[in-house]
């Protein structure tokens, strides 16, 4: 059961958003003006270079309930949301990204949600606007994969907004890893969770900092940080070929005991051997060498990031 006054920690990493921040506070302020929840703007800055975060700061000094909390540097978006989901000190945190696909007007349903009994509420993409057949469909194979190889079921397109019941957000941050992939965490976490659709709009302006290469190392670490099926792949490969090999090695000497006068020419063989069973060895040295090098990562213990400037803790108001 939530209490009234609920207070609400509404969080919103940017990077290079100076054109899209201004329409977002108007939009999450008109939104919530109905709402009797009270409700504060946490705005993470990771390595912006533009005048985004110059907008933030006179907004905070203007409007208390928002805060600008500036990371040292650019350290990624899952680590941008962990800054955050450390600073959120109110009854639930909301995860959306600042460029306008995640319509702030979907937040009073994530909220009806959570009061209604459940802990992590997702909001689930019926349309997706401004993206390519491809990227829709390399997003729903990796979701699959991810659900079968980890046995962690991700909502299908699902993405990072979300509602975050107090009691998750402090589950999250105590789990202190390096590679973070928040959504698959939150997931493992447990808690009553929900999901209601909304439509997710195309960029309002400006460019996606999520190019090909980010997800696909978004997509990695979530593998890796959550599985070690890709290893045991390599023993079935390597168990598969022995037994290619003894298979192979019974014919040719059936063929010699009987005389049937069929002999392959060695160097095919072992050339081809040599390329497959090669190409399969570099394969599973890189992916022993991924779970290795996270293994060193961790072991540093270094911070997740380090805060530049914080306008301090706001004064959420109605």
């Amino acid at each position: 059961m939530v209490n009234d006054p609920a207070t609400i920690s509404i969080i919103a990493p940017f990077l290079n958003e100076e054109e899209n921040l201004p329409i977002l506070y108007d939009r999450i302020a008109a939104t919530m003006k109905t709402r009797p929840e009270v409700w504060e703007l946490i705005l993470v800055d990771d390595g912006s270079t533009d005048g985004s975060t110059d907008w933030v700061r006179r907004k905070s000094a203007e409007d208390r309930r928002v805060r600008l909390i500036q990371l040292a540097r650019d350290f990624g978006h899952q680590i941008a949301i962990t800054a955050g989901l450390d600073n959120a000190r109110h009854d639930a945190a909301i995860v959306m990204d600042a460029d306008l696909q995640d319509p702030p007007e979907t937040i009073p349903a994530l909220l009806d949600q959570w009061r209604a009994g459940y802990d992590v509420v997702y909001a689930v993409r019926t349309q997706r606007a401004g993206e390519t057949i491809l990227k829709k469909l390399t997003s729903a194979l990796f979701y699959r994969l991810f659900a079968r190889l980890t046995k962690i079921s991700m909502p299908l397109d699902s993405g990072d907004f979300r509602l975050l019941d107090r009691k998750v957000v402090q589950a999250l941050g105590a789990m202190r890893e390096q590679h973070r992939f928040i959504r698959a965490m939150t997931c493992w976490t447990g808690f009553r969770q929900t999901a209601v659709p909304y439509e997710r709009a195309s960029r309002h302006a400006g460019r996606s900092k999520y190019e090909a290469i980010h997800l696909f190392r978004l997509a990695m670490d979530g593998l890796a940080s959550f599985s070690g099926e890709p290893l045991r792949w390599f023993v079935k490969i390597g168990f598969l070929f022995a037994l290619l090999g003894i298979f192979w090695f019974v014919c040719i000497l059936l063929n010699w005991l009987l005389g049937l006068g069929y002999y392959p020419r060695g160097w095919v063989t072992l050339a081809s051997l040599i390329l497959v069973l090669g190409g399969i060895q570099l394969t599973a040295i890189g992916i022993v060498g991924q779970y290795i090098s996270r293994i060193f990562e961790e072991t540093k213990k270094r911070p997740l990031y380090f805060v530049a400037d914080d306008t301090g803790p706001a004064e959420p108001r109605r």
